[in-house]
């Protein structure tokens, strides 16, 4: 007998979902599988690629709509139903029925992915009111680099922390898929991390655009009169050249280069060892510089205000993964680590604001910075190791059947 809650193809046989488009494998979710279940729950592969699929899609309206409300904020005064802020909330929207789907069915999901996907979003959705808040109570936030901000950022890394881990205990090992779909949510968390780095290198072309025509000029600027005089007046101060860079850049500039190369690196590295893949820290930091560079010219065309590109990411990348196929020991690898992140990525920094353009950092943090990353590399293996451990003791984790529902 025919089960016809799969559909059936024009001849009237019964039809696999996982031959459907997006629309047709939806609607048999939910006839077929929206049942309460504990997280852990068996999972479809089909079912399993969907909501990743669905995931990644979420996370594109979030990045897409956070990156141009970066731009939108050195043009204009906060408008908290500005276009940028409705795509990002697209994003949030898709987020929170995914979430909820997840959380009452139980599939392609373990309790800590869901618990970690959960708090990510609960924070988020906190935050963000709080951010509003604070705007209302205490004007223009001069600075990416605000507590409401990092709870927005937290929140976020929280999210993907959640996919990354849910994915890496759902997806076949053997998945053309499992690759691709780490290096997608990979970029989605680098972005994150280093997007209140654009403060400074929207900053930076925010003051070399009242510098245009070789002195200092507000007409020539990004940012509106409005903006400038809101900001100054919120300063104490007049519109003048001290106003604009309290405005553009006001945080210290040895930030930069720790933040975007340490950081980025630690992220990075551990990319590169959950994706598996050769050059897999290259490959996602490629596609972050990628994409900026992507949007950079939609976003001149479009009369935003643009940034400068962090090309040198690319460097910090191949730092990461050279160290990684030399296999070294535990004890020399973080170090040899730290020396080749800060010294190649702190080179391919003053290279490109020597050729191109990069916002004002302080090397003398370089070593600071290799410091920072061969202890935390250190830690990585035994914290790694703590999880592995912890990961043999749970038996509960989402089971994937390699076939779909097969029709009867």
């Amino acid at each position: 007998m025919t089960d016809v809650t799969h559909g059936t193809d024009r001849h009237g046989a019964a039809q696999d979902p996982s031959t459907k488009g997006p629309i047709g494998q939806f609607s048999d979710f939910f006839r077929l599988h929206w049942t309460r279940h504990a997280p852990g729950a068996d999972t479809p592969h089909w079912v399993l690629l969907l909501s990743y699929r669905a995931w990644l899609i979420a996370l594109l309206f979030k990045m897409l709509g956070s990156s141009w409300d970066m731009s939108w904020h050195f043009r204009w005064q906060r408008d908290d139903l500005a276009p940028p802020h409705l795509l990002n909330s697209v994003g949030t929207a898709m987020v929170i029925v995914l979430v909820a789907i997840h959380t009452f069915t139980g599939m392609a999901c373990d309790r800590r992915s869901l618990r970690l996907i959960q708090w990510g979003t609960g924070v988020f959705l906190i935050a963000a009111p709080l951010d509003v808040i604070n705007h209302r109570v205490n004007g223009l936030d001069l600075t990416a680099w605000s507590p409401s901000h990092f709870l927005l950022f937290i929140g976020t890394a929280l999210m993907i922390a959640g996919l990354i881990d849910g994915w890496l205990k759902a997806s076949p090992v053997a998945d053309r898929a499992r690759g691709v779909v780490l290096v997608g949510l990979w970029l989605f968390f680098l972005e994150n991390v280093l997007f209140a780095n654009g403060q400074q290198e929207y900053g930076t072309m925010e003051l070399a655009s009242c510098e245009a025509s070789g002195t200092f000029n507000t007409a020539d600027c990004f940012a509106e009169p409005s903006l400038l005089q809101f900001a100054a007046e919120q300063m104490g101060r007049p519109v003048d050249r001290e106003a604009v860079i309290r405005f553009a850049l006001p945080v210290p500039e040895w930030l930069y280069p720790v933040w975007g190369i340490g950081v980025a690196a630690l992220v990075l590295a551990v990319a590169n060892r959950t994706i598996g893949r050769t050059w897999a820290a290259t490959t996602v930091a490629g596609l972050y510089v990628a994409y900026r560079a992507l949007i950079w010219p939609i976003l001149l065309g479009g009369g935003f205000p643009t940034s400068t590109i962090p090309f040198y990411l690319v460097f910090v990348g191949l730092a990461v993964d050279v160290v990684r196929r030399l296999r070294l020991g535990a004890l020399v690898e973080p170090l040899v680590a730290g020396v080749a992140v800060a010294g190649l990525g702190y080179a391919a920094l003053a290279v490109q604001d020597a050729l191109i353009v990069a916002p004002d950092s302080a090397y003398w943090t370089a070593p600071l910075t290799g410091a920072g990353v061969a202890l935390a590399w250190w830690a990585g293996r035994p914290i790694a190791a703590w999880f592995t451990r912890r990961d043999a003791a749970r038996p509960a984790r989402p089971t994937v059947t390699a076939e779909a529902e097969t029709p009867a």
